[in-house]
């Protein structure tokens, strides 16, 4: 059976040799055996390595990747595994969509602002802005305060 070196795992997964030791410090990937004080790791660690990755990249903490890959016990199957995760995280994904979708609104309502303030655009109904015309010497429309 082939090993890889540290640097080979590192190559193959995208991830930094840094990480590599650092997950396995936290318990996501077993330590590996040493050949001469180097780490020799067994080549389906990159899958691992990659789920890891993945989930990193996804927004998944390290103790709900700790959950995933390890906080069963050896006979509970993936799907298990998934569903038990998926019944935590949707709650905290939707409400991270929803403030994700609030400031998409405030940011797309800055773009067609034309308020005096920042907090006139924010605080209050800034209406899409009636831009002023070359040579007009009208002043700029400034929203009614919300009651």
């Amino acid at each position: 059976m082939s090993t890889m070196t540290i640097g080979e795992l590192a190559t193959r997964t995208g991830l930094s040799q840094s990480a590599i030791r650092y997950y396995e410090s936290e318990g996501l990937i077993a330590a590996p055996d040493r050949k001469g004080g180097k780490r020799s790791f067994k080549p389906e660690v990159a899958d691992s390595v990659r789920v890891i990755r993945l989930a990193r990249e996804l927004g998944f903490s390290l103790e709900d990747i700790r959950t995933l890959l390890n906080g069963f016990s050896t006979d509970a199957a993936p799907p298990v595994r998934w569903q038990h995760l998926a019944r935590q995280k949707l709650p905290e994904v939707n409400d991270l969509i929803q403030r994700a979708t609030a400031m998409k609104r405030l940011l797309e309502k800055g773009l067609r602002c034309d308020c005096v303030t920042v907090q006139d655009c924010i605080l209050y109904d800034c209406n899409p802005p009636v831009r002023l015309r070359a040579g007009s010497d009208a002043p700029p429309k400034v929203p009614p305060l919300m009651s």
